[in-house]
């Protein structure tokens, strides 16, 4: 097995999620260390959090707002957002994120209000 990996997100199938629709790469059993999601959010996400990932969020395209713990944020292109585990968030507007997942994404790990 190589000692690296490359995705190329564009060609990668999308899936629904909370946020809209993410590009999931990494996230393989050997690899449980990070992935790395481009997150394409066309509405308004919804409230989540999760007990064991921590997420950064890298504004790539658009404008609009995070919420994390009931708090509003602007945020745009270049906008880097660390949320750690137990913060409830959502991302509002039309954006396009890079979401870097530390551990690589579980879907056991998403939880609702």
């Amino acid at each position: 097995m190589a000692n690296y990996s490359i995705a190329q997100l564009d060609s990668l199938n999308p899936v629904i999620c909370p946020c809209g629709f993410a590009r999931r790469a990494f996230g393989l059993p050997e690899n449980p260390a990070a992935s790395l999601h481009l997150v394409d959010i066309q509405a308004d996400s919804r409230l989540h959090y999760h007990q064991k990932t921590t997420e950064i969020y890298v504004v790539i395209e658009g404008v609009g707002w995070v919420e994390l713990d009931g708090e509003k944020f602007p945020i745009q292109p270049l906008a880097a957002v660390l949320i750690r585990p137990g913060c409830r968030h959502r991302a509002v507007g039309q954006l396009k994120l890079i979401n870097i997942v530390l551990p690589a994404f579980d879907p056991a790990d998403e939880w609702f209000d």
